[in-house]
């Protein structure tokens, strides 16, 4: 049991994160945005987001289960996902290149089965440990909760699947091998659990991986991300190239210029990241179609959602 000194330390910290976050909700609040700028889609990034102390509180981990559970929950059109390819050759939900980042494990997903992986436990540091007790999930199980959500709303929510390829425990030179297997994989899993094709966003940073998915996964929209400002006129090109259906922009990368010069060539454009109200306000200024915002509840108060 907890000494009561313990329990009062945790109860007055629990008190200083919770007075922050109203604090920090109340001073951000403001105008809503033109309704010229309302017709975006808001989809949750990885979930609800990351780890964040405000703006919002958010103690669950990025692609976690909960974490999904909860951006829908708000309202939200649908979540960006983090997947990637077990050593057995299984869809797993994870962000980060390592599990020494953020749960109790060790090495890539690329070295440890499924079975393994989903033993794992997130670890978040404080205060976020308090709140959560998530581990690693399959895109399987995903997919059999949305299922049955669907069943019991009427609505499948749009599934923007953010593929992680490059193997940071590769050997050197071989850092995408295993993206064929994860696209065969990926459509497996997508064609057993029936997922509606116009409800799917598959984007990776690897344009050699378009035909892939476009072979194992016909019909499902495809994108190239773009993260770093030097990459967008080859990212926009590359997506010409290959004819796939939209773009997935940085939200330092994206201006008002160059989303019409997207739009213009006949791509849609989806941006990632914002916090802030003025961050995102920024975004919504450059007209996107969908955002995928790591602060659900400011995109849906500015939207007047």
């Amino acid at each position: 049991m907890l000494s009561r000194k313990k329990k009062l330390s945790w109860g007055l910290g629990l008190l200083v994160v919770l007075s922050l976050v109203v604090a920090w909700q109340w001073l951000s609040a403001g105008e809503k945005v033109p309704p010229v700028e309302r017709q975006v889609l808001v989809v949750g990034h990885a979930g609800s987001g990351f780890f964040t102390p405000i703006n919002p509180f958010n103690p669950l981990p990025p692609s976690s289960l909960r974490g999904i559970a909860h951006a829908l929950d708000q309202g939200v059109d649908g979540v960006e996902i983090d997947v990637q390819l077990s050593q057995d050759s299984i869809p797993i939900l994870y962000h980060d290149p390592r599990f020494d980042s953020m749960t109790d494990g060790h090495g890539c997903v690329s070295e440890l089965p499924a079975a393994a992986i989903t033993a794992l436990h997130y670890h978040g540091g404080w205060p976020y440990d308090w709140f959560q007790q998530e581990q690693p999930a399959t895109f399987e199980t995903l997919l059999g909760q949305l299922q049955r959500r669907a069943r019991r709303t009427g609505r499948y929510p749009l599934l923007h699947l953010d593929l992680h390829e490059h193997d940071d425990c590769a050997p050197e030179g071989q850092a995408y091998r295993r993206s064929p297997a994860l696209a065969r994989a990926l459509g497996r899993v997508l064609r057993r659990f029936r997922v509606p094709a116009d409800r799917l966003l598959i984007l990776t940073d690897h344009p050699q991986t378009l035909p892939l998915l476009r072979a194992a996964v016909p019909g499902a929209p495809l994108a190239v991300e773009i993260a770093k400002d030097d990459e967008f006129a080859k990212g926009v090109q590359a997506a010409r190239e290959q004819a796939v259906e939209a773009i997935v922009v940085h939200k330092d990368v994206i201006t008002p210029a160059r989303s019409a010069a997207a739009r213009a060539a006949g791509l849609e454009v989806v941006v990632f990241g914002g916090r802030s109200s003025a961050s995102i306000r920024r975004i919504l200024a450059c007209r996107p179609d969908a955002i995928e915002v790591d602060n659900v509840p400011q995109l849906l108060t500015l939207l007047g959602r």
